[in-house]
Order: structure tokens, then C-alpha cells, then sequence
């Protein structure tokens, strides 16, 4: 049975053991609380080093002279060195917590022995720094320092950051950085929920993070692992460690495969039925990522102290290039079907060991963004909004992320993505887009703008109709056939996400199977093709009179004429003007790990480009009323009851 603590965490008696979804949803079960505050609330550690090796010990303490060393918690400073926290992870976000909390004033504490300088800095805006305060220590004996600064002057843009100096003869080791502010009468209880796939190390090496930082992570009450693989995370050798390790806290389901709409919600699910307050917090968090588990505390505190409930999502890195941001904030333009759009002044796949190249200056975040939306990769959506504006929609995956927050902007809720709270993930641009989670991307995308847009079907009729051409002209039939499938299905109405996509899944996957150009094969091993004879042939670059050259290229299909026989396209060259010029184009994948051969095909080109013309003008004419069909259906598809019987409960 559960019950509390004195402090009011909650507790109980289950510890999941890969016991399926009664772990989570039977008698025994963590009932979630508010719990008092036990002194200062941690906004964020200062570290000096990664998780990893892999990450770069200058995202978190940059030495900019001497000699120092960079430990995760401790930098010890030799003779005559600076170290500077004006970097990714060091810099505390002053401007956010200005903007969205009620905390006017912040606290830096840390241990110090030796001499040395320690300076509390600032920037403005436009990235200009300036000093805040500094303090002088001599011949210190493991002894704490606290430095009070004012959240004052960072309305649109800048943050707070230490840096640390010593002279001739001095030497300084800081430990125990915090950076605290004043805590909230009662802390929110937070679960974290990890959505896994057949990816049972990667989602079992995260919870060994997690489970490695526990002490620090006392705003962290439960961890739901929803694992809707064949291949389980608690088939693994190292499951029953960490399941020790964590202890109460874990709780591990199993369920049907419902996509990642499906295995998030599932937190949300269980959080929302076993909660005894309105003010839980559910974190999203991918099962592939490389975790900074420091993420957990800035984006519960940030919460915690939140003026009203919010959205609150983690940035993302790129895990191949890991000193690169993906997008300071980003939106969507839901009528023409575009996501991940940086907003105004946004980083955009941003080197943040190095500079801007117009400006000269460092790449920081320094103005203060609105986003539209944040990826599922880490997202924190406290309970209010659920209760506000129902569940997410049992999209399957992609654009789930999306429409829930447009939908709770709607009922007050905005998205902001926390500078700092970052979180490694899989560079989005070294994934395929010829595949099958293609055809969710733009069924979903269209769902998305018809709930959420003015939904002109002009605008919307002239986006698809470019895309099918282009997917035509680059040899991507497959891929044109998803595009005509997602369309169909739109217009199917509602119904269509009844079973929460699997059926939809099955069926693509089938449909572009037919297709030998979604296939990959191994450049050394391309069917019906010697080797030696694939040679690379380069593009001219984009066309300035992109118009014309359209025309021309559909004319010269229709005419079955082309310029080359065979040759090798690198990836990012595949572009439709550059491949339609061939009969048989080896194209190299964006993942850089093998080839599709795309091979001219008039009768196929003829016969998907009438049946896509064909559903088009139906969207055109028929979209206003299947609109109405998924707005008078929205209530019920993101209910309770509807994702209870989805998961079979």
C-alpha cells in the first residue's frame, strides 16, 4: 500500500521487475503528493564536465588561460589560470526565470579552498557582459560561499555565470556550485517517463543516469519506462541492478505498441489517476538520448517556480556533433505543413564552442525566445493542462509534440524552451525522409492544421501538389505513394486514428515494401549493378529560374528523355532537378550508411501522379467538412476513457 513520509514524498511498497503493466496500474502504486520544501530549491548545478567523454568539457567550464583541471563536480584552478562559466551548461538563465517565474533573486553557493577571484557576471541582450560582484578568498578551508543577485535586467535577453581567476602563487578548487532561489510553499511531484521501442540498451543505460544522480534528483518522485517492444529493457542483464538502484521509484509497463503518442501519454495516464494534487509534473524523456541528468532538476524547478503552469521543454543537441544546439526555439507553420522552424533570433544547428560568423561574437542564446512547441525528446507538462485540455492524440508518433502544444496555447498554456536544460539526441538531418514514418509526419501534419490553422485548402492543395511533383521528378515513387496514402487517410476522417495507428502502420510499411527505391543497399552491393560502373556525378547547384527549369524537367520525363544513363548522387546533392536528369540514380542515404537506386519508371510516374492530382482536389474540396469531423471528434479522441481502452486496461 502507498503512503507518505513526513515530508510528504510519496512512497510505496511495489518495485517494478518487468511484472508488465500491473507495476503500474494495480494496487500497489505511488500515489502522488505535494511535498514540503527542505531548504533552498537547487535550480541547476555547476559542473565541469559531461556525462560522457565524448562531450566537450567547454560546453560546461571553459578554461580561457593557465592550467586547471575539470572534474564533474569539483574545477581545481593551478596558478595564474581563468575559468570561465559563461557557457552552455554553466550559464544560468536569468532571463527566463525573470519572464515566466515569480523568483526575483537568485543565490550562487559554493565551496571554495584556496586563493583565488570568484566573479558573478552577466549579460544583456545583445550578449555584452558585465560584472555583477566579486568576491576575494585567501587560504580557504573548504569554505562556502553565497553570492545574492538580482533578477532585474534580463527582461529581453541574458544570463548570470561564474567565472574563477587565480594569480602568481594562488591556488583555487571550487566545489559544490549551486545555484538556489527561494522555494515554493509545496514542491510538485514529478515523474519522469521514458518511451521505448526495441531500444532496450539505450533506454537502460538512461536509467542507469538517472539512477547514478538519484541523490540529487529529490524533485524526481517516480520513473514509468513504457516499453512497447519485443525486445525488452528488463531482458537485459544490468535491468535488476538498476531496478534496485531505483527502487519505489521505477515502475515498468508493458503494453501494446502505440507509437510515442502512445507511450508518453501512458505517464500522463498514470500520473493523472494516482495523484492526490492538482500540481503534478510529468517529464518526457526519449529512450535514445544521452542524458544530462542535471536536465531534471533545472526543468522541475523552473516549473516549481513557475508564475502559472507551463510548458516546459528541454533543447536539444546533436549527439553526432555533440557541441552543436539543434534549435534555441522553434514553431511551426501549420498551414504549409512546416515544423522545426527556428524563431526570430533562434540558434540554428549552432556550433556553441565557436562564433557567429556575421557578428563575431559567441554563439549564446542570449534573447530571451517564445516558442511554438518543443519536442518529446525532454518535455515537462505539468497536470493542470491535462486536466485543461485533455491527453495527447493517438497520433501514433510525429506531431504529437506539436499539436499538444498548440492545443494548450489555445486554453493559456504556452511552451518554453529552458536554455541549459539539454539533453543529447540523433542530428535530425542525418535521418532519411524517404520513409515509412513519413506517412504519420504528413497525415498528422494535416490533422495538426486543421484543428489548429485557418486551414486554407488553397494554400495547403498547392504545398502537397509541390511535393508530389518533386517526389516524382526525383524518382521517389514510394515516397509519392506515402504522401497520396496520408492525404486518403486525412480525408477518412476520424476514424482513422481509432486504433491509434497500428493498423495505419502495418499498411504503409506494406505499400512502399512494393517499392524496390525505399529499399537500402550496400554501395558495394547494389542489385543489377556492377560496382566500378556507379561513378559520382555532381549537380550544378540550385537553378536560379527554378520555375522554368520545373517545366522543362516535367517535360523531358513525359518525353521519357534524360541526360544520364547511371551515376552516384552524394546525399546532398539528390535534389529533384539534379536527379531528374537520370535513368538510374544511386543515391547516397542521409544516415551515410548505404544507397537507394532510383530507377526511371514513366508508366508508375503517369499512374501515381493522376491518382495524387485525383486526392488532392478531393482535400481541396471535401477538407472544410472532415475538418468539422476532427474538431467535433477532438474531445473524445484525447480522453481518458479513449486512451484506457486503447491501452486495454
Amino acid at each position: 500500500m502507498a503512503g507518505k513520509t513526513a515530508t510528504g514524498r510519496p512512497t510505496t511498497t511495489n518495485r517494478a521487475r518487468g511484472n508488465g503493466s500491473r507495476a503500474a496500474s494495480g494496487k500497489e502504486q505511488t500515489t502522488f503528493s505535494e511535498h514540503s520544501s527542505q531548504g533552498r530549491l537547487t535550480t541547476q548545478r555547476g559542473l565541469f564536465a559531461g556525462p560522457s567523454p565524448i562531450v566537450s568539457k567547454d560546453l560546461y567550464a571553459e578554461i580561457t588561460s593557465g592550467e586547471a583541471t575539470r572534474k564533474r563536480d569539483v574545477l581545481s584552478l593551478e596558478e595564474s589560470a581563468r575559468v570561465s562559466g559563461n557557457t552552455y551548461f554553466g550559464r544560468f538563465p536569468a532571463s527566463y526565470w525573470q519572464r515566466w517565474t515569480t523568483v526575483r533573486e537568485v543565490r550562487a553557493e559554493l565551496v571554495v579552498s584556496g586563493s583565488g577571484l570568484i566573479a558573478a557576471r552577466a549579460s544583456d541582450y545583445e550578449g555584452e557582459p558585465r560584472t555583477v560582484e566579486a568576491r576575494e578568498v585567501e587560504d580557504a578551508k573548504q569554505e562556502a560561499v553565497s553570492i545574492d543577485l538580482k533578477l532585474d535586467k534580463f527582461l529581453d535577453g541574458g544570463a548570470l555565470w561564474l567565472d574563477f581567476e587565480t594569480e602568481t602563487g594562488q591556488r583555487l578548487q571550487v566545489e559544490q556550485v549551486r545555484w538556489t532561489v527561494e522555494p515554493p510553499e509545496k514542491i510538485r511531484p514529478t515523474a519522469v517517463t521514458i518511451c521505448t521501442m526495441n531500444r532496450a540498451d539505450d533506454c537502460l543505460k538512461n536509467l542507469r543516469a538517472l539512477a547514478g544522480d538519484i541523490s540529487s534528483l529529490d524533485t524526481l518522485d517516480a520513473i514509468y519506462v513504457a516499453d512497447q517492444g519485443t525486445d525488452r529493457v528488463d531482458s537485459r542483464e544490468g535491468f535488476a541492478q538498476v531496478a534496485e538502484d531505483l527502487g519505489d521509484k521505477l515502475h515498468y509497463i508493458t503494453q501494446p505498441n502505440l507509437g510515442g503518442a502512445g507511450g508518453f501519454t501512458r505517464g500522463l495516464y498514470e500520473v493523472a489517476g494516482h495523484s492526490e494534487t492538482e500540481h503534478a509534473n510529468v517529464l518526457f524523456m526519449d529512450d535514445d538520448v544521452l542524458l544530462e541528468p542535471d536536465l531534471v532538476i533545472r526543468m522541475t524547478a523552473f516549473s516549481n517556480r513557475a508564475a502559472n503552469p507551463i510548458i516546459v521543454g528541454g533543447q536539444m543537441l546533436n549527439l553526432l556533433h555533440p557541441h552543436q544546439l539543434h534549435v534555441g526555439a522553434e514553431y511551426a507553420r501549420l498551414n504549409t505543413l512546416e515544423p522545426g522552424m527556428p524563431v526570430e533570433h533562434s540558434l540554428s544547428t549552432a556550433d556553441l564552442l565557436g562564433v557567429d560568423e556575421e557578428t563575431g561574437k559567441p554563439n549564446k542564446q542570449e534573447r530571451r525566445l517564445d516558442a511554438g512547441y518543443n519536442g518529446w525528446w525532454s518535455c515537462l507538462i505539468p497536470a493542470e493542462v491535462v486536466r485543461a485540455v485533455g491527453y495527447p492524440m493517438p497520433f501514433f508518433f510525429q506531431w504529437d509534440d506539436a499539436e499538444y502544444s498548440y492545443r494548450a496555447r489555445a486554453h493559456g498554456f504556452p511552451t518554453v524552451t529552458l536554455p541549459g536544460a539539454g539533453v543529447w539526441h540523433a542530428d535530425f538531418h542525418w535521418k532519411d525522409w524517404d520513409e515509412w514514418h513519413r506517412y504519420f509526419n504528413l497525415r498528422n501534419s494535416i490533422i495538426t492544421a486543421a484543428l489548429h490553422s485557418e486551414f486554407n485548402l488553397i494554400v495547403l492543395a498547392r504545398v502537397l501538389m509541390a511535393q508530389l511533383v518533386r517526389y516524382l521528378l526525383g524518382m521517389q515513387y514510394g515516397l509519392t505513394h506515402t504522401l497520396i496514402k496520408a492525404v486518403e487517410d486525412f480525408l477518412e476522417g476520424p476514424e482513422i486514428l481509432r486504433d491509434g495507428g497500428v493498423a495505419a502502420m502495418k499498411e504503409i510499411r506494406e505499400i512502399r515494401a512494393k517499392y524496390p527505391e525505399t529499399k537500402r543497399h550496400d554501395p558495394t552491393e547494389v542489385p543489377g549493378i556492377a560496382s566500378n560502373d556507379i561513378g559520382i556525378i555532381n549537380g550544378a547547384g540550385r537553378p536560379s529560374l527554378q520555375r522554368l527549369v520545373l517545366i522543362k524537367r516535367i517535360v523531358d520525363r513525359l518525353r521519357g528523355r534524360s541526360r544520364f544513363s547511371l551515376g552516384a548522387i552524394p546525399m546532398d546533392e539528390a535534389s529533384w532537378w539534379h536527379v531528374a536528369l537520370f535513368d538510374t540514380a544511386v543515391v547516397t542515404d542521409a544516415n551515410q550508411e548505404g544507397v537507394r537506386v532510383r530507377k526511371y519508371d514513366r508508366d508508375r510516374m503517369l499512374e501515381l501522379g493522376k491518382r495524387g492530382i485525383r486526392v488532392i482536389n478531393r482535400l481541396r474540396k471535401e477538407g472544410r467538412a472532415v475538418q468539422a469531423q476532427y474538431k467535433r471528434a477532438l474531445p473524445e479522441l484525447t480522453s481518458r476513457e479513449n486512451w484506457k481502452r486503447l491501452y486495454e486496461l
